[in-house]
């Protein structure tokens, strides 16, 4: 692949990742530690990813299970559930705090799907943007020697990459709200 396009695939496939991740996040019917990836407890002076102070599991298909290496952050831990926006409320039995996922209502489900389609149009505009930063930069080309004719070549291939990961986002997308929707 020819090294002017691959930066640019670089940076489409970046956005298709972060997308990805994001929607991870999302809150299906059944209980996903990603919902947590996003949060981070004070330990020791810094910021730091739950999964890195304590151990998280699913027990069951509505509940997940986290227990931290030291008790000493439990109650840091319970702080950062309650006043993130997962609404979730969380229970400590002094070793460990469990999160009961409430069953979702059909109207929560149609939001969650609304918002995951949200973020796949903007992952779209992204790549959209990608391409057209690409177009730009292969117009100055003609400038510098280059023919057109390899200018629409190029071109032809970022249009095709673009394609490609719109294509990859709504798949993405479609998954996700499945996953949602599947009582």
């Amino acid at each position: 692949m020819d090294e002017r396009v691959q930066k640019y695939e670089d940076k489409m496939k970046k956005t298709l990742s972060g997308f990805e991740a994001d929607i991870a996040t999302i809150r299906a019917g059944r209980a996903n530690p990603h919902i947590l990836d996003k949060l981070t407890v004070d330990y020791y002076g810094s910021p730091t990813p739950f999964q890195q102070v304590a151990n998280i599991t699913v027990p069951e298909a509505r509940m997940i299970l986290i227990q931290p290496w030291e008790s000493s952050l439990i109650k840091a831990i319970e702080k950062a559930i309650l006043t993130s926006d997962l609404g979730l409320n969380p229970s400590n039995d002094g070793k460990s705090i469990r999160l009961v996922l409430p069953e979702l209502t059909e109207e929560r489900r149609k939001d969650l799907v609304k918002d995951v389609k949200k973020k796949g149009e903007a992952a779209k505009v992204a790549v959209r943007n990608v391409r057209r930063d690409a177009n730009d930069a292969f117009k100055k080309l003609t400038k510098q020697d280059v023919s057109e004719d390899e200018v629409k070549d190029l071109g032809d291939k970022v249009q095709k990459l673009t394609d490609k990961y719109i294509k990859d986002i709504d798949a993405a997308v479609d998954k996700k709200s499945k996953e949602i929707l599947t009582v």
